[in-house]
């Protein structure tokens, strides 16, 4: 039993040398040395990573804090001007439409001459007879009114015009006004821009949020969009105040010229009137010596015929005689000295009432021509009479071109109010 051996067990593995051993242990340590070595090399890189991506991120972030506050200092100018040019369209359109307004007062004002013209011409178309003429009034009434429609159409063109002119400011002043809505909304967008950081709210990732939004332009095309609607308002502007000056040449040259047409035909119609009047002065006076000759005609012929009466009076007398002596006897019926002198008598008598008969015929025909040529006379007078009132109507008439604003030029309102007798109850200004 002493000599019985010890039983040992040993793992069913592989067992390493002890050079094996020194081996691995000599690995392990290079391996470990080359790990650190590597891994110190990585945080190294990480390191200068890290720093070079923080800057290049910090100095991006910069540069485009700078560029977004260009952008916004940018937007603020082309807004600050598009403000201006705004204003200045709105101020624009309402003096175009003051001027407008005026030359439409204008136009309704050329009513009351255009009437008056009418009326007058109308008027002295009723006169009569050989005072039915182509006078100078005549012509200076039909003057005015071919002024009167000229003006007319004159300020209806312009006013066409300058509504044309009113669309194409509320054009460009509804394009300055979305212009500047979007200014506004993009000034307000980076401006805020400028704000956001990582600590806000609002940051998250977004779904590709490089991509070109639709219906983008380039810079150079905003640039000169901008600079295109600058010029177009410039353009419409100056188109705008030439307008308004044309508006206010055009109703002062219409008034000037009305004015002046006007106090040529006032003019005329007088001078119309003077004449007349003489003429019916002259007439008055040439029927009152045609009367007065008519009468002395009268009177004569009257003497006359008294004078055939007694002649034929004495004629009677005289054949009386004669045939009474007719009745004597015998010898006492002798041609004697008293026969041969009354037949003498009875000759000269019986010629004396054939000359005075004609001398009669002679008058009455003098007096019927001076009765027929006073008729003409009257007649003509009473035409001039007719005349003279027609053209002092006329002119009473046209004293309604004195009246009301305008020049003298009174409104459809100016008439319609003193026609209803409302002057007092419209408050006075």
């Amino acid at each position: 039993m002493a000599n019985k051996a010890a039983v040992t067990f040993e793992k069913p593995l592989q067992h390493l040398s002890l050079a094996d051993w020194h081996s691995r242990l000599t690995q392990l340590k290079n391996v470990a040395y080359t790990q650190r070595s590597d891994a110190f090399e990585l945080r190294h890189s990480a390191r200068n990573l890290r720093n070079e991506t923080r800057i290049q991120t910090h100095w991006d972030t910069y540069h485009n804090n700078d560029r977004l506050s260009d952008r916004v200092a940018e937007l603020d100018r082309w807004r600050e001007k598009m403000r201006i040019m705004l204003g200045r369209v709105v101020d624009e359109i309402q003096a175009l439409r003051e001027e407008k307004s005026s030359t439409e007062r204008d136009l309704d004002g050329h009513i009351t001459p255009l009437t008056v013209v009418t009326e007058c011409i109308g008027m002295r178309d009723c006169r009569l007879g050989s005072e039915l003429t182509y006078d100078e009034g005549d012509t200076e009434l039909k003057n005015e009114l071919c002024i009167v429609e000229n003006n007319q159409r004159l300020l209806r063109d312009q006013n066409q015009a300058a509504w044309e002119q009113l669309n194409r400011l509320q054009e460009v002043k509804f394009k300055l006004e979305l212009d500047l809505t979007d200014k506004d909304e993009a000034q307000a967008i980076d401006a805020h821009q400028l704000q956001v950081d990582q600590h806000c709210g609002d940051v998250s990732f977004k779904t590709d949020p490089t991509r070109v939004p639709r219906d983008s332009c380039t810079y150079g095309n905003w640039l000169e969009y901008c600079e295109e609607l600058v010029a177009l308002t410039e353009n419409t502007l100056a188109d705008s105040f030439s307008i308004r000056e044309s508006l206010f040449a055009t109703r002062e040259k219409a008034r000037n010229i009305l004015r002046a047409q006007q106090d040529r035909t006032a003019h005329t119609l007088r001078k119309r009137i003077f004449e007349t009047q003489r003429a019916r002065n002259e007439l008055e006076y040439q029927l009152g010596k045609m009367k007065e000759e008519m009468a002395k005609c009268l009177q004569e012929i009257e003497t006359l015929e008294r004078a055939h009466d007694q002649k034929t009076e004495a004629l009677k007398v005289v054949e009386t005689r004669l045939e009474n002596r007719a009745q004597r006897s015998g010898m006492e019926l002798c041609i004697d000295e008293s026969y041969h002198g009354l037949c003498d008598e009875v000759q000269k008598l019986r010629d004396t009432i054939k000359t005075l008969r004609a001398k009669i015929d002679a008058t009455k025909t003098t007096y019927n021509s001076l009765r027929d040529h006073a008729n003409k006379i009257d007649q003509d007078l009473q035409n001039k009479q007719h005349s003279l009132m027609t053209d002092i109507r006329a002119l009473d008439l046209r004293g309604r071109l004195k009246t009301g604003e305008f020049g003298g030029l009174p409104t459809q309102t100016d008439r319609n109010i003193h026609l209803s007798r409302v002057e007092d109850e419209i408050p006075k200004t």
